[in-house]
C-alpha cells in the first residue's frame, strides 16, 4: 500500500483512478455472450456455464427438492443471524415507504403520485469463492415490500453443480419465486432476453465484476432497466489519532478481501497514525483465509497524507467512494460537507461490515465514482411511480385558458384545441 504525501490537487485525477481492464476486451466478449444466448437460448447458458465455471448443468433450473435440502444444511446459528438481518432490513426499508396524498393544485383540480412495484425483477447474486447469501436479503427483501410479482435470482453453480445452500436458504426465506443455476455474463442476457427457462425481467439488481457490470450495462442498451454500475467494491477510511489503528486496517482489508480489483483508501492528517495502519495491516494480512486475494487489492489501494480538513473533504468528494468511514474527532465538518458517498458509517464502532449484513442499510451501492450522482439501492428502485389527475368543470375553467396560450405559444393546434373544446362546451 503505497504513502503518499501531501499531493497536490492536479494529480488527485490520477491518484484516484480506480483499477480497471481494458474495455474493448470486455465489450467483445460481452457481446458475444448476449448474441448467442438471445439466438440460442439455454444451450447457449449450459455451453457458456460449461466454459466459464467449467461444470456441465442439465437443469438449470434449482429444484424444490434442492430448497429443501439446503434449509438442512445451514446451521440453526446462521438462520438466526440471516433473521435478525432480515429484521432490520425489513424495518429500515419499510420505512421509506410513503403514503398517497391527493395535492389540490387550484380548485377543481386534484393530483396526486401512486408506488407500484416492478411487476418482473432479476436479481443477480455472485458466487464464486464468497457466495453473497446477504445480497439475496438486501434485494428481495425490498422486491417483497413492494409487491414485486416475480422474483428470478440467477447466480453461478460451484464445480459440483451446486448453489451454496446459505443462498438458497435465503432466497427462499425471503420469497424469491424462481432460481437458476446461471452466472456471468450469461445470466445478464438471460434476464435481457428471457430463454426458454429463464423468463425476461423489466429490471436488473445485483453487484458482480466488471463483465457483469458491462452486461448490465448492456441490458440497459436493450431497453432492460438496471439499478446502478456496482462493479468491484471500494471503501474509503478517513481517520485521526482518536480512531483505533487496527479497527482501520481491519476495515481496509474487509474490502480488499472482495477481490483483487477492489481498492481502498485511507486518508489522515497523522502521518505517524497512517504508518501504524500499515503495521497493522501488515499482522492482519497475514491471517486471513483470502489473504492472496486482499493482497492483490492492497496493491491496488494507497494512504494519503493531508494536512488540511477542506482539503480531505475535497478529496472525498471528488473520490465519490462506494463506503466511506469516518472515525474522527471533528466528524460534524465532514457530515456537513459530504455529498458524494454511497453509504457512510460513523464513529468507531461502526465498521463498513455492518452496513454488508445487520445494520439494515442496503449494500448495493455505486462504485466507480457514480456515487457523485446515483443513490443506492433503496425501497424506490423496486417501483415505478404513477402520477394521477382529475379535473373537475370548475378546475378546467380555472386552468383552461393558461392551458390555450401555452400550447398556442408553442403552436401545438390540437392540444390547445384539446381544452378550447371543454371550455366551450362549458359556456
Amino acid at each position: 500500500m503505497k504513502l503518499i504525501k501531501n499531493p497536490l490537487i492536479e494529480n488527485w485525477s490520477t491518484l484516484l483512478e480506480r483499477p480497471t481492464f481494458a474495455t474493448e476486451s470486455l465489450d467483445k466478449v460481452v457481446n458475444e455472450v448476449f448474441s448467442a444466448v438471445k439466438k440460442d437460448g439455454d444451450l447457449a447458458l449450459r455451453k457458456y456455464t460449461q466454459k466459464f465455471d467449467k461444470v456441465r448443468i442439465d437443469n438449470l433450473q434449482v429444484s424444490e427438492e434442492e430448497i429443501a435440502n439446503a434449509n438442512d444444511l445451514v446451521s440453526d446459528e446462521l438462520k438466526k443471524a440471516i433473521q435478525l438481518a432480515k429484521n432490520n432490513i425489513e424495518i429500515f426499508h419499510t420505512s421509506q415507504k410513503t403514503e398517497k396524498k391527493i395535492i389540490t393544485t387550484t380548485k377543481g383540480v386534484e393530483c396526486w403520485q401512486e408506488s407500484l412495484g416492478i411487476e418482473k425483477v432479476g436479481i443477480y447474486i455472485p458466487g464464486g469463492t464468497a457466495p453473497l447469501f446477504s445480497t439475496v436479503l438486501m434485494l428481495a427483501v425490498p422486491a417483497k415490500i413492494v409487491g414485486c410479482k416475480e422474483i428470478v435470482l440467477c447466480t453461478p453453480p460451484d464445480k459440483n453443480g451446486n448453489i451454496n445452500p446459505a443462498i438458497l436458504y435465503t432466497a427462499n426465506l425471503v420469497g424469491v419465486t424462481q432460481i437458476f443455476k446461471v452466472g456471468g455474463i450469461q445470466a445478464i442476457a438471460a434476464l435481457t432476453f428471457g430463454t426458454e427457462i429463464i423468463p425476461n425481467v423489466y429490471k436488473i439488481f445485483g453487484p458482480g465484476n466488471q463483465f457483469v457490470t458491462t452486461a448490465k450495462q448492456i441490458a440497459l442498451s436493450k431497453g432492460i432497466a438496471i439499478d446502478l454500475p456496482a462493479g468491484p467494491s471500494e471503501l474509503l477510511v478517513l481517520a485521526d489519532e482518536t480512531a483505533n489503528a487496527s479497527f482501520v486496517a481491519s476495515d481496509l482489508l474487509s474490502q480488499a478481501e472482495h477481490g483483487a480489483d477492489s481498492q481502498v483508501i485511507c486518508v489522515s492528517k497523522s502521518e505517524q497514525f497512517l504508518k501504524d495502519v500499515l503495521e497493522q495491516i501488515e499482522i492482519q494480512l497475514v491471517q486471513l483465509s483470502r489473504k492472496e486475494v486482499a493482497q492483490k487489492a492492497i496493491e491496488n489501494s494507497k494512504m494519503i497524507l493531508l494536512e488540511k480538513d477542506a482539503d480531505i473533504l475535497d478529496l472525498i468528494n471528488e473520490y465519490a467512494p462506494e463506503h466511506l468511514i469516518i472515525s474522527v474527532e471533528n466528524e460534524n465538518f465532514y457530515l456537513d460537507g459530504i455529498v458524494n458517498a454511497g453509504s457512510v458509517f460513523i464513529g468507531n464502532y461502526t465498521p463498513e461490515s455492518a452496513g454488508d449484513y445487520a445494520s439494515g442499510t442496503n449494500h448495493t451501492l455505486p462504485t466507480n465514482g457514480f456515487a457523485k450522482s446515483y443513490s443506492g439501492v433503496n425501497l424506490d428502485a423496486f417501483v415505478k411511480k404513477i402520477t394521477y389527475q382529475r379535473i373537475t368543470e370548475k378546475g378546467i375553467l380555472n386552468i383552461g385558458n393558461a392551458i390555450e396560450i401555452m400550447a398556442d405559444a408553442e403552436g401545438l393546434d390540437a392540444h390547445k384545441n384539446a381544452v378550447t373544446l371543454r371550455l366551450k362546451s362549458l359556456k
